[in-house]
């Protein structure tokens, strides 16, 4: 077993299921895929529609995916880029951590993520469009530096908390975080380069709003 990896992982929540894994790949692999993935993207900065106005995003992003993931929010209908070998390979082994801890997934697509210091960010939300279903598990991975993911409750029945998402780490938001909780990656003065992947599976049968 390599060097850090966590077989079972961290229980953070069991009602909704979150769950932290780290040393996911092991080093230098880590470290590798951080550079290969920053340098080989033709990563993209598009505008959403908020409160009636045009905005670029505070970041870098990819869609990626099968060719019939399409996907929908803040009012823009993303296409998916083709698969880059390295996201697929990163792919089959987050499927294959997710069974050996006895959470077997699929995914179809992933949302990547370029952040260049911690002043670039993304605001409060949940990942719960129609076309991810009612209760979706949404597998994120974190490269680079760490950083916290804030989540608030809908109701605000308890109160906000963090989670620090170290370098080669896996986030797991199981069945009712989404539809429970809202996360967001605020503003944090912390230097250096942070690439995050969310694996997701869209449901071609749901057209995007």
């Amino acid at each position: 077993m390599r060097s850090g990896y966590t077989q079972k992982g961290e229980p953070l929540l069991d009602s909704p299921p979150l769950t932290l894994f780290t040393g996911l790949l092991g080093e230098p692999t880590a470290t590798r895929l951080l550079a290969q993935l920053d340098q080989a993207l033709a990563w993209q900065r598009p505008t959403l529609r908020l409160y009636g106005r045009e905005h670029p995003i505070p970041r870098r992003q990819l869609w990626m995916g099968d060719p019939e993931a399409r996907y929908c929010y803040s009012g823009r209908d993303f296409s998916p880029e083709p698969w880059h070998p390295a996201v697929s390979s990163l792919l089959g082994t987050v499927i294959q951590r997710l069974a050996n801890a006895g959470l077997p997934a699929r995914f179809n697509s992933v949302l990547l993520n370029r952040y260049a210091d911690g002043q670039e960010r993304m605001g409060w939300h949940s990942d719960n469009e129609p076309e991810l279903g009612p209760d979706p598990l949404i597998a994120a991975v974190s490269l680079g530096t760490k950083r916290p993911m804030r989540f608030r409750w809908q109701d605000r029945s308890h109160e906000a908390f963090n989670v620090w998402l170290p370098h080669d780490s896996l986030l797991v938001m199981g069945a009712g975080v989404q539809s429970r909780l809202q996360h967001a990656l605020l503003p944090r003065q912390l230097p250096g380069l942070r690439i995050s992947l969310t694996f997701r599976l869209v449901n071609p049968t749901v057209s995007p709003a």
